[in-house]
């Protein structure tokens, strides 16, 4: 069966989604919302994005795209280049090599793993951070958002599963 331009075209754009939508996370992460203090405590949406796809699709977001999309949030947040992308590929290498135990799990099962995970990229983000300004940057902002990371993370984890299951069809 010869597959037409518009096929073709239809299923690069759906495939492409997950890389889009994570970004679109990096930009919805800095919109400012007129709470004091919130920035510091915002949630960390691309690593919910890039925690979801690795597990459910991770054919559709590859080391590579995890690597422009840390470098993306590292140039608008403001954080010396590459720390991010760095702790965005630990994260997604990490959560690769454990993908078998991941799926088909129940989502308290999930949810756990994310929590791991965010901990782990937060300490390591800390980490870098401090050593980057050669001293010990508080860490109580980095752990709120942790917080409101796990406690964001189910809203966004639906929506991300009722994406997939209505744009992205098993090709």
């Amino acid at each position: 069966m010869k597959r037409t331009l518009w096929f073709r075209l239809d299923v690069f754009a759906r495939q492409m989604t997950p890389f889009g939508l994570t970004l679109v996370l990096v930009i919805a992460g800095l919109i400012p919302l007129r709470l004091p203090g919130f920035s510091d405590i915002a949630p960390m949406l691309p690593l919910m994005a890039i925690y979801h796809w690795t597990i459910y699709r991770p054919e559709l977001m590859p080391a590579a795209a995890v690597f422009v999309i840390g470098l993306m949030e590292d140039a608008l947040v403001g954080l010396p280049l590459g720390v991010n992308a760095l702790v965005f590929l630990i994260a997604y290498w990490v959560v690769l090599s454990q993908r078998q135990f991941f799926v088909g799990k129940s989502f308290p099962i999930i949810w756990l793993g994310f929590a791991l995970v965010a901990g782990g990229v937060g300490i390591i983000q800390w980490g870098m951070v401090s050593t980057v300004h050669m001293d010990l940057i508080d860490g109580r902002s980095g752990f709120f958002q942790y917080l409101v990371s796990l406690g964001l993370f189910p809203l966004l984890s639906r929506l991300l599963i009722g994406w997939q299951q209505a744009i992205l069809r098993q090709d």
